[in-house]
């Protein structure tokens, strides 16, 4: 939402290419096996000519530019180092021969790739083996490597570096690995940290919220066009006789900060933040149009004047600092009234062009859903009513991709207007009701009940030369880095998540890290 200082009202065009991202094995039975073509080629679903109860993939390159291609967003990243093979089946229209390049990019490792040759004689070729223990670098496409690591974007190249037109057909790409549920959850939370159930009326709980109410445009007002003033007042944010925190968006002229807008509405951060976890928020939605309810979060370093965290923590701009859309609703005019997105905004990937997912709940108006994101220190889960819909887990996770390593707090607002296209005319008000909100975490006595705290652990990149990320699954009181010598190099008396290392002299060095009483001790080396 939020903190896009650019227009972003763009951002749906976005949504028909991003929703589709898959896992392997690829048979082209759904529209999330769709490939997006570049460079003149095309993609579409057909069905196999021998059979036409089977789908398939259809590929077509115009012969404008000698390396027109195909990819393919994996939900599952391919796993090198467990399967190094992928297979396919490829129909040729036409007589000739053919060569297929598939390349795996966004990984843990450079980008690689291996070609086949597909022998004369048209129709189908079925099981061409793609063995990436004997592939290239794709930098110089000449350098031998037996390849390792996790990639999760396929790009297919046929008969790439010539100019040649021609029409083909794919079916089951495939890296032999077992199939799971895309959106199953890594880590499962379930100690309580942190929850307000709205349980006593009247005036939202000072010690869990804090009323957001600065502009954050000096002489504009909120981003994205929005149309309201956020206030602390009862009239847009109290707890009902039922036990519902309302978040109320009216229809008023208002005056603050030498702006005059026609719409008021209530905007809470939690004065709680958190890495880890579990987050999940009980609501009924506003759906009239131009309201635009959302449930999300923002790291506690953002720099954003007068966000609760801001004065004591605000050092880093939006998107380095990390949001975590868990609901959005309206904010895509045309689209079912019942659609909700979720979405994630990071230094690669932000405003028009997020990592995003979205999907159908059932009469948002009238009854209430429970809308949740399941973090770990390797993915993110968006969940509605408990079933896992979208999972974002890059392969390479780095502050452009993963600055979820450090706390994030939790946002509710109704905003009016801006991406939610324009507010009716005979809007009076309306309001988000949010019967909880809970945090769950590791129990830490779990952990310590465990011997293999390394297990709960791990750092990435290894070897480094800049940034050791540490991905822990409890907090962490303390840590100390050590040479090889036992000389101390650095500590540090808290819950930290990097380390810079840019200082450093190439080498081995050990890494100590303690949860309360506990430690581990981590190799790193420095290249």
């Amino acid at each position: 939402m939020k903190n896009l200082y650019a227009n972003l009202f763009i951002v749906f065009l976005f949504v028909s290419q991003l929703s589709f991202s898959q896992q392997m094995p690829i048979d082209f039975s759904d529209s999330s096996d769709n490939f997006t073509a570049f460079s003149g080629s095309g993609f579409s679903f057909n069905t196999d000519p021998m059979d036409a109860g089977n789908d398939v993939g259809q590929f077509f390159n115009d012969g404008s530019n000698a390396w027109q291609g195909f990819s393919l967003d994996l939900i599952r990243a391919i796993d090198l180092d467990f399967q190094q093979t992928i297979s396919l089946s490829f129909y040729g229209f036409d007589p000739n021969a053919h060569t297929i390049v598939l390349k795996l990019e966004n990984g843990t490792n450079p980008d690689v790739e291996v070609t086949q040759n597909v022998p004369s004689g048209g129709g189908w070729t079925h099981n061409i083996i793609f063995d990436f223990s004997n592939a290239v670098l794709s930098s110089d496409g000449v350098t031998a490597v037996n390849a390792s690591g996790m990639y999760d974007r396929l790009t297919i190249f046929i008969d790439g570096g010539v100019t040649t037109p021609g029409t083909y057909l794919l079916d089951t790409i495939d890296d032999g690995s077992v199939g799971t549920d895309p959106n199953a959850i890594d880590v499962e939370y379930t100690y309580l940290v942190w929850e307000d159930e709205f349980n006593t009326p009247g005036v939202v709980d000072p010690t869990k919220w804090h009323h957001q109410t600065q502009v954050i445009i000096p002489g504009v007002g909120w981003a994205n066009g929005e149309a309201q003033h956020y206030t602390d007042r009862i009239d847009n944010s109290f707890v009902d006789n039922s036990g519902f925190l309302n978040i109320v968006a009216k229809s008023e002229t208002y005056t603050d900060q030498g702006l005059t807008k026609n719409y008021t509405s209530a905007r809470l951060n939690s004065k709680f933040a958190f890495t880890y976890g579990r987050i999940d928020v009980r609501a009924k939605l506003p759906l009239e149009s131009g309201t635009w309810p959302a449930i999300w979060t923002l790291g506690k370093n953002i720099n954003e004047d007068g966000a609760f965290f801001d004065s004591s923590f605000g050092t880093t701009n939006w998107p380095a600092c990390g949001e975590i859309d868990i609901m959005e609703h309206g904010i895509f005019p045309g689209e079912d009234i019942n659609y909700i997105n979720s979405a994630l905004h990071t230094t690669c990937c932000h405003g028009g062009n997020p990592n995003q997912g979205g999907i159908i709940a059932n009469d948002l108006a009238n009854e209430f859903h429970v809308y949740s994101i399941n973090w770990s220190p390797d993915q993110i889960t968006f969940l509605l009513d408990g079933v896992g819909f979208y999972t974002y887990n890059p392969a390479v996770k780095n502050v452009s991709t993963w600055p979820f390593f450090e706390d994030q707090f939790l946002l509710l607002n109704v905003a009016m207007g801006g991406l939610a296209g324009n507010v009716d005319s005979g809007f009076t008000q309306s309001a988000m009701l949010i019967d909880y909100v809970k945090v769950y975490q590791e129990n830490p006595l779990s952990v310590e009940d465990n011997s293999n705290l390394d297990s709960a652990i791990s750092i990435y990149p290894n070897p480094t030369s800049d940034t050791v990320y540490i991905n822990a699954k409890v907090a962490l009181s303390s840590l100390t880095l050590y040479d090889v010598y036992g000389n101390l190099i650095l500590q540090k008396e808290k819950d930290t998540r990097s380390i810079d290392v840019r200082s450093l002299k190439s080498g081995v060095y050990f890494l100590e890290l303690y949860s309360n009483t506990q430690k581990v001790v981590k190799k790193v080396i420095v290249n």
